[in-house]
């Protein structure tokens, strides 16, 4: 389903056209390159406008829907990324927008998804039975439910960033990105899939919360109980039906685990050597580097850095909790 034809799409939507994605730079980095034994370039889509990749996605979902002639209220649901970059591709498209969150979802993110215009509704769970209930809110006012995953043109959003990847580094051995309801590893591998690359995909789920990794191996949608982590950008069960599934069976080559003292020592990290604010799942990308694992070893390694959002607060208390895991 996510053809070459729907991506190439997506890239004018997303690229070419007023209010466009950030082409976001692919950065060597020669401190995380010593410390794991590998060639290791960081992709910036914490940089991306609203602070993750998500905006890819929803802008190309929105822009489809106008040039349907349809103008519908958008109703998304979002543990924080895609609501916020739902709410802004709406307000950018002349939308308006509704955007459910599990309660537990940061609160930097709740009030930057309020700040950018929509209306915010918290649900009483997790980011599954927030969606499952968005779902249903859409159905009962006739509007437009925005999946953060299961939505093939989301994915195609998302696929951008595997076209950027094929011009910054075009021999690259192996990309490494966090999953949740698996759109940005979808995306990134169809596309460079596409472009000739023969590069391994892996994926990275916290050990703690790894529902859409437990659904792989069962090859069907389950469903996998879930603790706490500090990425709270992947938490959340998959939904039935996910057209995720398929794609990322086909495309993924490793997938990994990491457990939760690891996700705050490379968030740590980051912050000491690279400067950088993240939240735990970008921080999950640079964790098995930082393990020296041995699949990356003298290989060309891209780390997919996918977001930013997370408190203030949050993070000097990742910062405490990393040092002691250093």
């Amino acid at each position: 389903m996510l053809t070459n034809e729907r991506m190439a799409a997506a890239r004018e939507r997303c690229v070419r056209q007023p209010d466009a994605v950030v082409a976001t730079p692919c950065v060597h980095s020669r401190a995380l390159s010593g410390a794991s034994g590998a060639d290791v370039y960081l992709k910036y889509e914490h940089c991306q406008r609203t602070g993750s990749f998500k905006y890819r996605g929803a802008l190309n979902k929105l822009r489809q829907l106008i040039e349907q002639q349809m103008a519908p209220t958008i109703v998304a649901a979002s543990s924080g990324n895609h609501g916020l970059a739902v709410a802004t591709a709406a307000k950018v498209c002349g939308l308006s927008a509704i955007v459910y969150v599990p309660a537990s979802a940061d609160p930097a993110k709740q009030r930057a998804i309020a700040a950018a215009g929509a209306t915010l509704i918290t649900v009483e769970g997790d980011s599954l039975l927030a969606e499952l209930t968005a779902r249903r809110a859409a159905e009962d006012r006739d509007a437009v439910f925005v999946s953060p995953y299961n939505d093939i043109d989301v994915v195609a959003g998302q696929s951008t960033i595997g076209s950027e990847l094929l011009e910054q580094c075009p021999d690259a051995d192996m990309v490494i990105a966090a999953v949740g309801g698996g759109g940005l590893l979808s995306g990134i591998g169809s596309a460079m899939r596409a472009g000739g690359s023969q590069a391994a995909f892996v994926g990275v789920w916290p050990a703690v919360a790894c529902s859409m990794y437990r659904c792989l191996q069962a090859g069907q949608v389950i469903n996998v109980a879930e603790a706490p982590t500090w990425s709270d950008g992947t938490a959340g069960g998959v939904e039935p039906g996910a057209v995720t599934l398929p794609i990322l069976a086909d495309v993924l080559d490793e997938q990994w685990l990491v457990d939760e003292d690891r996700i705050t020592a490379a968030m740590r990290w980051l912050a000491i050597h690279e400067h950088m604010i993240v939240e735990g799942s970008a921080a999950l990308a640079v964790a098995p580097l930082l393990e020296r694992h041995p699949a990356v070893q003298g290989k060309r390694v891209i780390a997919v850095l996918c977001g930013r959002n997370i408190d203030y607060e949050r993070f000097q208390t990742a910062l405490q909790q990393g040092a002691t895991a250093a």
